[in-house]
């Protein structure tokens, strides 16, 4: 990849980890697609692995009094059950198939019926809506509007749900990077330059979103945070569909 887009990245990566650090969410999708735009899918999942840890890790610890532990626990577990089956069959999707998944996950999870609604309180759910991310992250490189449907379902607070979900994020994407690094038979290397600038830029980012999420209510919250995701999850309906239909 030349250096020349270097600090168009570094301006994208600082942009949606400041989305992120207000949302928890939605600053992963937009980066995911700028990144299978410019580079192979194996090595932009590895680049998004790095920098959404870096951008949780450092949303985790500045939120940290508020994770709640126990859907973190269970969350966490479902994530390991899913590594392991697809570790097993090794299988790394076309981008257009990637780009489509993305796009209409987060509306099937807003269609289910309301007797299935989300419990983050519910250590049966953790483990499957866990199971179902860590798909989805290994799929499509992130999984955010379906972990934030999960903890949105439970009455928990703006932050309550922005650190836990954090720290959760923190594990998932070190999987995915572990899963594209050493068990996909298609993974490349990543350039350390990237990588570093990367983790400074999503660090960045999420410091400057703080006070904006300190700023806001929880109904306000709960109300953009739906907007972004029928936003972008829309375009990638499109993108990847023209894709299919319409192969360059």
């Amino acid at each position: 990849m030349s250096f020349a887009l270097l600090p168009l990245l570094c301006l994208v990566m600082t942009g949606t980890a400041f989305l992120s650090g207000i949302f928890g969410m939605a600053g992963g999708l937009v980066l995911i697609g700028v990144l299978l735009a410019l580079m192979p899918l194996p090595e932009a999942m590895a680049l998004h692995a790095v920098t959404q840890m870096a951008s949780n890790g450092w949303r985790g610890f500045l939120w940290r009094k508020h994770i709640l532990w126990r859907p973190l626990v269970a969350v966490g577990g479902g994530f390991g059950l899913a590594l392991l089956g697809w570790s097993l069959v090794g299988w790394v999707p076309d981008k257009p198939l990637a780009l489509l998944a993305l796009g209409i996950t987060p509306f099937l999870v807003k269609l289910m019926p309301a007797r299935l609604a989300p419990d983050p309180h519910s250590p049966v759910q953790g483990l499957a809506y866990g199971a179902c991310a860590m798909s989805l992250m290994l799929l499509t490189g992130v999984s955010g509007p379906l972990i934030d449907r999960f903890f949105l379902g439970g009455g928990l607070e703006r932050r309550q749900i922005v650190a836990t979900k954090a720290a959760g994020q923190i594990l998932g994407h070190g999987l995915k990077l572990l899963y594209f690094s050493g068990l996909a038979e298609q993974a490349a290397g990543l350039d350390p330059v990237l990588a570093a600038a990367g983790v400074l830029c999503s660090m960045l980012g999420t410091t400057l979103a703080r006070r904006i999420l300190e700023a806001m209510t929880d109904s306000q919250y709960r109300r953009w945070t739906d907007r972004l995701i029928g936003l972008v999850s829309g375009y990638y309906v499109l993108y990847g569909s023209t894709l299919i239909l319409l192969p360059p």
